[in-house]
């Protein structure tokens, strides 16, 4: 199973390569139009929704410690007693928080005229970043999955740890879009 994962997410990335050469292709065709869109970006915000998402990352990770331990649920209240399940519980709501920040800066672009269908820019915004939007969905669908699993099963073992590391290889891999894509988008004027 971990194997195909890393086949499957080596597709991903020449999928989100395409969508970055298709970013950079509008970008040197119009650099006048990125300079007057891209100053429309609220950076502190992308900033601070961006760490939340790298945040996730993070708690993830612990996530996978435990079920690398067999431990789907906790032992106790504090964080280093806690299971798969709390952590990646944590990741999906990190996640969920990141997801919802992209919605809400749509709308703010979308009130300052930027839409999919403005222009060039929006559309190689929206593209770029709704497409990933779209992928961390996917992975916080995969979290939920897993996290009934370990609800579901009567003894945690290695098959439902694994189910835990391959969530988290993807997880990663999307997060690692995102850095790549907010410099891109926000960084590079």
């Amino acid at each position: 199973m971990a194997v195909g994962t890393i086949v499957w997410l080596g597709s991903e990335v020449m999928f989100f390569a395409g969508l970055f050469a298709i970013y950079f292709t509008l970008r040197s065709t119009s650099p006048e139009l990125w300079l007057f869109e891209a100053d429309k970006h609220n950076f502190t915000f992308a900033l601070i929704n961006t760490l939340i998402l790298v945040s996730s990352s993070v708690t993830c990770q612990f996530g996978v410690f435990a079920a690398e331990r067999l431990q789907a649920r906790s032992t106790g209240w504090k964080p280093s007693e806690w299971g798969m399940v709390e952590w990646f519980f944590l990741t999906y709501a990190l996640g969920a928080i990141f997801v919802t920040g992209q919605v809400f800066e749509y709308a703010t672009l979308v009130s300052e005229g930027i839409s999919l269908a403005s222009n060039a820019y929006g559309s190689a915004f929206y593209i770029t970043t709704g497409f990933h939007g779209i992928h961390v969905t996917a992975g916080l669908l995969a979290f939920l999955l897993v996290i009934g699993r370990g609800f579901a099963v009567k003894n945690f073992g290695h098959k439902e740890a694994t189910s835990a590391i391959v969530v988290s290889y993807y997880w990663h891999f999307v997060d690692v879009v995102w850095i790549g894509l907010f410099l891109v988008i926000y960084v590079l004027k």
